[in-house]
Order: C-alpha cells, then sequence, then structure tokens
C-alpha cells in the first residue's frame, strides 16, 4: 500500500494531558512558547549548519526573522494545546536556551511507510552549537528517551533525527 502524504494520528487517552514541566539531570523542558520567541530565534540562527547536520530533513532553509518564527512558535503552541504535537523549548538548569525537541506524529516529519506504522510517535531535536560541544545533544537523546517512558502514552517511538547518538549517522 502506498502511504505517501498519510499521517498516523496520535491515539491519546481522552483524559492525558501533555506534561508542561519536564526535568531530567540538568535539563529542562516546556512548552514552546511566544516567551521563547527571541531565544528560539538567536538559538535558531545560530545552529543552522548543526541543525541540518544532526536533527536533518527539510527545516531550516537559511535564517528566521522573529515575524517568521512568531507564526512558527504560535502554530506550535496551538498543536500543543490540541494535542496534535508537542514542542519542547529545552533548556539548562541555568535556564540557559538550549534547543528544542519535537513529538510529532508519525507521517508528518517522516514520510509514513508499512515499516513505521507500528511507531506511534515522531521524535527529533536539536541543540546549539555551544550545548552540543557540552554533551547536551547526547544528554537531551537520553533524556527524551526517560521522558518518553515515564510522561508520555506512547510505546513505540522513531527517532528520526540524521545523527542518533550510539547508532551510525543515516543521511536524509
Amino acid at each position: 500500500m502506498d502511504y505517501h502524504g498519510l499521517i498516523k494520528r496520535f491515539d491519546l487517552p481522552g483524559d492525558w494531558l501533555p506534561p508542561t514541566e519536564l526535568a531530567y539531570d540538568d535539563i529542562r523542558a516546556r512548552p514552546l512558547a511566544r516567551a521563547d520567541l527571541d531565544n528560539d530565534v538567536r538559538a535558531i540562527n545560530a545552529s543552522l549548519d548543526l541543525i541540518r547536520r544532526t536533527r536533518g530533513g527539510r527545516w531550516p532553509t537559511g535564517p528566521v526573522t522573529a515575524d517568521f518564527n512568531y507564526v512558527d512558535v504560535v502554530w506550535h503552541e496551538c498543536e500543543f494545546r490540541e494535542r496534535d504535537s508537542f514542542t519542547y523549548a529545552i533548556c539548562d538548569a541555568g535556564g540557559q536556551y538550549l534547543g528544542n525537541c519535537y513529538l510529532y506524529p508519525v507521517g508528518s516529519r517522516t514520510p509514513l511507510t508499512e515499516e513505521l506504522l507500528t511507531n506511534d510517535v515522531d521524535v527529533s531535536w536539536w541543540v546549539t552549537p555551544s550545548a552540543y560541544e557540552r554533551g547536551y545533544y547526547v544528554k537531551l537523546y537520553a533524556a527524551v528517551r526517560h521522558w518518553l517512558d515515564t510522561e508520555f502514552p506512547f510505546t513505540a517511538a522513531h527517532y528520526s533525527n540524521a545523527e542518533i547518538p550510539g547508532r551510525e549517522t543515516h543521511g536524509r
């Protein structure tokens, strides 16, 4: 069967609410919000090459402006509220902005295939170059795995980054 263009929506319990604060080691996560706009724009623009290398995919195509990113951030807020996807701003314990983590329905970031039908969430993330140098890319991968095991009702995650710690890098 051809699954091209199809998205496997989340199957979430009706009373389940997504966490609004997550902590693991010295990493903190909260839903990406308009209050993060300036930090997010600076972090994205400082990380273009690193995002393309580690996260892969089609975004970002170039530097973002505050106006452009505002629309994106509001979109993420709406999707979070509607439980359609979950985007988190990632900071260290001192509040320094490190990057973002995304929990998307399978098929929205990575094209849906028969092999991916058993997965119920597509996970990706990125960090700034300074955070990467301090080991936060790998730390965030461990944090996300922990949060998926303890805070979310998902059972099978697909990690769609081009660079997965502990695995061979795969191209996009």
